[in-house]
């Protein structure tokens, strides 16, 4: 072990007592117990461990180092640089939402994943039920303290969190909480107890606690941006270093946002003469808004043609990747509590020892509300070629240390994700033009991101202002616009790093194809792209350009 991978995965191991769900999550230690800490003095505490080794990461000379060890430094301090930055913003105050960043919804959303398999699992599981109230009483005060500094959140954004834990609550028979198997019948009678005693009346104070204490100094839809708080240009702008892993300033997003939305005008113009005899775009986005024939009869049908189009994607995938992970995938609904505030589709990365495949939910809520034509794009955006490759291949890498394998960069592994919805194209997987109108949906989408997360972060935009401006330039659904909209002022920062992410893979295989001519092999680049774990875009340049001129 060299002195880069140790300090490596010393700071991975920082991360993990900061963040005890996700090594247990991940299965690498699903006896991890505890939910961490969103108290204010243990946030600093943490802050200055990571910068302590981010100091000793950064007094080693890069040039004394072999190419991994390089690339692990690079990886080391832009990490422990982004989540420095992440703390910074104090967004634990203003983070308020159903969404599953939030503290609440986030339990709701992850504890329901963790294995449970045994007597030890089963153990290690009831403290975590235990530690709910103590973790949601810190984050009522840090919101208490985000309303005293001014920090508040978004009152549509409570009134939603306060009714998703109304419907958890009413509901106790279907509480997610009990979606594990029990390995015990003590196991099981312990657990119903707790629910009874201990978790659900911890939500119910958390929930009461937003109404009785936030929602009325919340601020509203006409205001919902971070500009609008207390140095909020630097929040913003330090959101989107961390969610992009660029320098790149909100205005010139919002341009490239712009103009890319734009130049789609031709490919729906092409496609739409085809498909329903006409070029005119807002002739195609109503056409594909309202004809019958474009959505769902019941979310089984949803549900197996994600299931299909995963399975096309499979079988094409060795003419197009050297190396195929081996994980499985399934693909399941999102849970019913969740899916009113939760997005179009999300992936949860498989388990490291096997207890859980690589899951795709897609959101079946409002199924017949929702568009046919995305469903083949969604799949292999999240699955395969996209997130299941990118991520089941990085847990693969036991070569590398494991914050390489763990690592976490919006703008790679979004970026890759979008990338895979135009490859999705190259490699034949669209089952016709229907389905590639809803490849170029999706890229309305994520290019009207740039301009929407930063007219609303920056440019100060009303939520009405956001909400038209997707109903003019996409021909997303309105139940999909308004949800997507709340996400993006919930998790400001966090939609840019799609489009910027796939602008920059793409941008490096056309210079890779020009720096080797006839030697270029596109399985060999998509192997160097997914083979050094997820990286900051700027590494990610480095790592590519040195095999592309090798």
């Amino acid at each position: 072990m060299t002195d880069v991978t140790a300090l490596a995965d010393e700071y991975v191991q920082l991360l993990f007592e900061a963040e005890p769900l996700w090594p247990a999550v991940l299965g690498i230690d699903p006896l991890r117990t505890g939910l961490g800490s969103l108290d204010a003095e243990h946030e600093q505490a943490h802050r200055r461990q990571l910068e302590a080794i981010a100091e000793k990461a950064a007094a080693v000379d890069p040039g004394t180092l072999a190419s991994q060890d390089r690339v692990t430094r690079d990886v080391l301090l832009a990490s422990a640089r982004a989540r420095r930055e992440q703390i910074d913003t104090r967004a634990v105050e203003f983070t308020v939402s159903d969404f599953f960043v939030a503290p609440a919804s986030s339990l709701l959303t992850i504890l329901p994943m963790l294995s449970v398999a045994d007597a030890a699992q089963g153990e290690a599981h009831l403290e975590r039920l235990a530690a709910v109230p103590a973790y949601l009483r810190e984050a009522a005060e840090r919101h208490r303290a985000g309303v005293a500094a001014g920090r508040v959140p978004v009152a549509r954004l409570v009134r939603s969190a306060i009714a998703h834990l109304d419907r958890y609550l009413g509901d106790p028979g279907n509480d997610p909480l009990l979606r594990q198997p029990a390995p015990t019948d003590e196991f099981a009678r312990r657990r119903d107890t707790l629910l009874a005693d201990v978790v659900r009346p911890a939500f119910a104070a958390y929930r009461d606690s937003l109404g009785a204490d936030i929602l009325a100094h919340a601020r509203p839809d006409e205001r919902p941006g971070v500009c609008h708080l207390p140095g909020g240009d630097d929040i913003y702008a330090a959101l989107a270093r961390v969610h992009t892993t660029t320098d790149r300033d909100p205005e010139d997003l919002h341009t490239t946002g712009l103009e890319l939305i734009e130049r789609l005008a031709e490919e729906y113009a092409e496609i739409g003469e085809r498909v329903f005899g006409t070029g005119d775009l807002q002739d195609i986005f109503s056409r594909l808004r309202t004809d019958p024939a474009l959505r769902w009869k019941d979310a089984d049908e949803l549900l197996e043609t994600a299931r299909a189009a995963i399975t096309r994607a499979e079988q094409a995938a060795p003419r197009w990747f050297g190396t195929i992970p081996p994980h499985p995938w399934v693909v399941e609904p999102v849970p019913a509590a969740e899916a009113p505030g939760a997005a179009a589709a999300y992936y949860l990365l498989p388990a490291a020892d096997g207890s859980r495949p690589g899951t795709y939910f897609a959101n079946t809520h409002q199924v017949t509300e929702r568009f046919r034509q995305t469903a083949e794009v969604t799949a292999f955006h999240e699955a395969i070629p996209g997130h299941h490759f990118q991520l089941s291949t990085a847990l693969g890498l036991t070569d590398l240390p494991l914050l390489r394998r763990l690592g976490e960069f919006n703008a790679y592994t979004e970026g890759w994700g979008l990338y895979s919805e135009r490859l999705a194209q190259e490699m034949g997987l669209y089952s016709d033009d229907v389905s590639l109108l809803g490849m170029l949906s999706m890229d309305s989408m994520r290019a009207g991101r740039l301009v929407v997360d930063t007219g609303l972060h920056a440019k100060g935009w009303t939520r009405q202002q956001a909400v038209e401006f997707l109903e003019r330039n996409t021909p997303m659904p309105s139940v999909e616009i308004t949800s997507e909209v709340d996400r993006y002022i919930g998790y400001p920062g966090q939609a840019l790093s799609y489009m910027v992410g796939r602008l920059e893979i793409q941008r490096l295989r056309a210079e890779a194809e020009r720096r080797r001519g006839e030697r270029f092999d596109v399985r060999g680049f998509h192997d160097v792209v997914l083979g050094g774990g997820a990286l900051p875009l700027s590494v990610l340049a480095d790592v590519v350009l040195e095999w592309a001129s090798a």
